[in-house]
């Protein structure tokens, strides 16, 4: 057994004496400290702990109970001049004393026997008297129950193997009695257990002290047995901080077992106490930037970092200061301690340049650290950029009649070319109102203005706004703002006459607005330009015609370009209550309606691929993906109904969304398509793409075209996954059928409120698709 001292903050250079009798002192030197069972450890940070044997040398034995150990530490400091003197004292109590006690220290081992030749053996056997054996280096003492011998590792006797060894027989006197004392201590690898033994007690501890389970599973140590070994785990480094320079981790843990031999069934009790240093490991110091650039000042945290690193001196470019002379110059540095016992260094450093034009700034520093006490050194270099400069943001808002578009500057003023559309901002231009100051730009254009996009029948119109680099033509900054405006495309009338306005969308660019009809083609637009076409007319002509419901008659009509062949067409629509006073002239004309086949429960294969580029000629293969595209990059998507050559059949887009997995209901997700519609939410919005008729094309209306800006899902500004898969929900219903609504088309809302979920039913047949994973890369962002 060993009684322990332990010391904090003990300068390493320690001389301890031993007090023997109450009045003299002996200097343990090493090898004297090996021979009567005392130890010492002290870490970097000086923390020391001295163990003494319990039955060591110049120990107050009382009947192998009661252990008393006195000792004078002398403590130097760090110029050798100065001397602290301190006496310590330990008292402790043992019984439970087994037949044999193995104890392995740091320095010798010990063994102790229940029971004066001695015979030592290692290959060849030797005998020594104690007086020989004491002057060999070997401890040897008699108690009042126990013989004590103790052996120093580095005598001649011990022999090294995976372990030191030394086995000594003792004879008794008159040779009445041979006992076998050997002791077999780790030297630093593992050992398995040899001979035929029963374990009646395991126990580890750390630093001497024994550890109950409590506090073993609080730490993570485990502690176990296999058939050969014994093993203890102790997580390492796991609750360490992260520090920036060579660090390693100390731990003394301690194996005590109790074994019970099957031959003699004598008790063993086996202690060994193990100092494990780790390799040292280099972690470079971690910096933290947190330099705000409005505030001109470069602020940078290196940390956190051991209490025994001190820093000493910082180099500004080719100047070195200590951290007294820092702070003089108006740098601040500051140290954070913080209660885990680690501490950080802060750093402050003005912008040297007070010229509000100057709008990048630097600075490079080294660090230089000592590790105390040694003052070992070691340097950090760091290097720290601040941008001042700002870019120009736009924001933009809509009403029932306009666009509302405001631009602010950045630090650059307004240095750049402005774009409505395809065309350049310039204040001639009559349909805008255009303002700016010194800091801001604003304008404001009506939703019928030449360089909107009107992109479904509904009115729903898109600006697109751009600010380019004057040198270069850089994007600097763009809106993409998409608005619904309250205009009623028809009106009817109480004498019988209807008024509908057609309206040319950025889907179908091949119309003419001045080609359109109603179904009789004979009945051309009052009035048309690039834009619109006004048609004014009787419902009792233009092929009108008319349903009579219990309530109410309806009167139809279509807008439409080449109306007998399958084409594009807008559905007009008035509603006449029949018990109203009002009356309403109408001739009616008998017309034959063309027989459609009834949709029935065959297979229709749908697919959606990923285009190359807007021509819609190339496509990705399957062995293609995943897609790699840059931020903002545009992905051309082609949804089409696929072996059907029925010319009633229409494909309509309902729905379509992005998510980072491949699972589409899973979450976050973002929309793209809702309600056959783009997402009004999207600043990026969605454009549809006309679909016409050539050699791969047969039935423009069994495909639908769309394209979006490559996008990524980010949370608090961090990117979630460089990974997006875009899923759609699509319908394929009859475009002939006589049931309203039944067959709307892409991105149309109906002119009346009418059940047409309920309408629909039996008619459209719901599809569900999903794209392969589109993958974002970085380095280029595409505008």
């Amino acid at each position: 057994m060993a009684a322990v001292i332990f010391l904090g903050q003990a300068r390493p250079n320690l001389k301890v004496n031993s007090q023997s009798n109450g009045t003299q002192h002996i200097v343990l030197t090493p090898s004297l400290a090996a021979q009567c069972g005392y130890s010492m450890e002290s870490d970097p940070w000086g923390n020391t702990r001295i163990y003494s044997s319990l039955l060591g040398c110049y120990v107050d034995n009382q009947d192998d109970q009661t252990f008393n150990v006195g000792l004078r530490l002398r403590m130097y400091g760090p110029s050798g001049s100065d001397v602290v003197t301190h006496d310590v004292t330990q008292t402790c109590s043992y019984t439970r004393w087994a037949s044999r006690e193995i104890l392995c220290d740091r320095n010798y081992m010990e063994v102790g026997y229940l029971t004066s030749i001695f015979t030592f053996y290692t290959p060849e056997p030797v005998s020594m008297v104690l007086r020989e054996a004491e002057q060999a280096g070997y401890g040897a003492m008699v108690t009042s129950t126990r013989l004590v011998m103790r052996s120093p590792y580095n005598t001649a006797e011990t022999y090294s193997g995976d372990v030191s060894n030394t086995d000594i027989k003792c004879f008794a006197p008159h040779g009445l009695s041979v006992v076998n004392l050997v002791a077999a201590c780790p030297t630093g690898k593992s050992r398995a257990i040899d001979g035929s033994f029963e374990i009646l007690e395991m126990h580890m501890g750390i630093n001497g002290k024994r550890l109950d389970r409590s506090q073993m599973a609080a730490r993570g140590y485990m502690l176990s047995a296999t058939d050969f070994h014994i093993v203890i785990e102790i997580p390492v480094g796991s609750h360490a901080p992260d520090y920036q320079y060579h660090i390693s981790y100390i731990v003394e843990p301690m194996l005590e077992l109790l074994w019970r031999t099957t031959d003699t069934q004598d008790n063993t009790r086996y202690k060994v106490l193990f100092p494990i240093t780790t390799p040292l490991m280099l972690q470079p110091p971690l910096v933290q930037e947190n330099t705000v650039p409005e505030a001109r000042v470069f602020s940078v945290l290196l940390g956190p970092l051991l209490h025994d690193v001190v820093l000493r001196n910082i180099t500004f470019f080719t100047r070195v200061l200590t951290v007294e002379e820092s702070n003089a110059r108006g740098f601040t540095v500051q140290e954070h301690r913080y209660s885990n016992g680690t501490k950080s260094i802060a750093v402050l450093v003005p912008f040297d340049n007070p010229e509000p034009l100057v709008t990048t700034y630097f600075l490079s520093l080294i660090f230089g650290f000592i590790i105390l006490p040694e003052e070992t050194p070691f340097a950090h270099p760091v290097e720290l950029q601040a941008s001042l400069q700002d870019l120009p943001t736009i924001t933009g808002t809509c009403d029932q009649n306009q666009f509302y578009i405001s631009v602010k500057y950045g630090s650059q003023g307004n240095n750049f070319k402005a774009m409505v559309g395809l065309h350049h901002l310039t204040p001639e231009m009559a349909d805008y109102q255009f303002h700016e100051n010194s800091t801001h730009l604003s304008l404001v254009l009506p939703y019928t203005a030449k360089d909107t996009l009107i992109t479904s029948e509904s009115l729903r119109v898109r600006i697109d706004f751009f600010l380019l680099h004057t040198s270069n033509d850089w994007v600097l900054a763009d809106l993409f703002l998409a608005c619904n405006f309250p205009l009623r495309a028809t009106k009817c009338y109480p004498n019988g006459t209807m008024t509908a306005t057609a309206v040319k969308v950025d889907s179908v660019t091949n119309i003419i607005p001045s080609r359109l009809t109603l179904k009789d083609q004979s009945c051309k637009p009052a009035f048309s330009d690039d834009r619109f076409a006004y048609f004014s007319f009787s419902v009792a002509s233009c092929g009108t015609t008319r349903t009579l419901f219990d309530h109410y008659m309806l009167y139809e009509n279509e807008i439409c370009i080449y109306c007998s062949l399958f084409s594009s067409r807008q559905t007009i629509l008035c509603y006449y209550v029949v018990n109203e006073t009002q009356t309403v002239g109408f001739s009616s004309q008998p017309r034959d309606y063309e027989p459609t086949a009834e949709i029935g429960s065959g297979q229709l294969t749908v697919q959606m691929r990923l285009a190359h580029d807007s021509l819609y000629e190339l496509f990705y293969q399957a062995e293609d993906y995943p897609v790699v595209k840059y931020l903002r990059q545009p992905l051309y998507f082609e949804v089409e109904l696929v072996e059907s050559t029925d010319p009633n059949l229409e494909l309509i887009l309902e729905s379509c969304w992005a998510t980072l997995d491949e699972d589409r209901s899973s979450l976050p997700s973002w929309d793209i398509i809702v309600d056959r519609c783009e997402n009004p939410d999207d600043s990026f919005v969605t454009i549809f793409h006309p679909v016409v008729s050539d050699a791969r094309v047969l039935v423009p209306s069994h495909i639908k075209r769309f394209s979006m800006k490559m996008f990524t899902f980010t949370k608090d500004e961090e990117v979630l996954k460089d990974e997006i898969f875009v899923h759609c929900d699509a319908e394929i219903c009859d475009s002939h059928s006589q049931a309203a609504g039944s067959c709307r088309g892409q991105c149309v809302q109906p002119a009346h409120q009418m059940n047409y979920r309920q309408e629909r039913k039996g008619v459209k047949r719901g599809k569900q698709i999903s794209s392969g994973p589109i993958v974002l890369t970085s380095g280029q962002t595409s505008e």
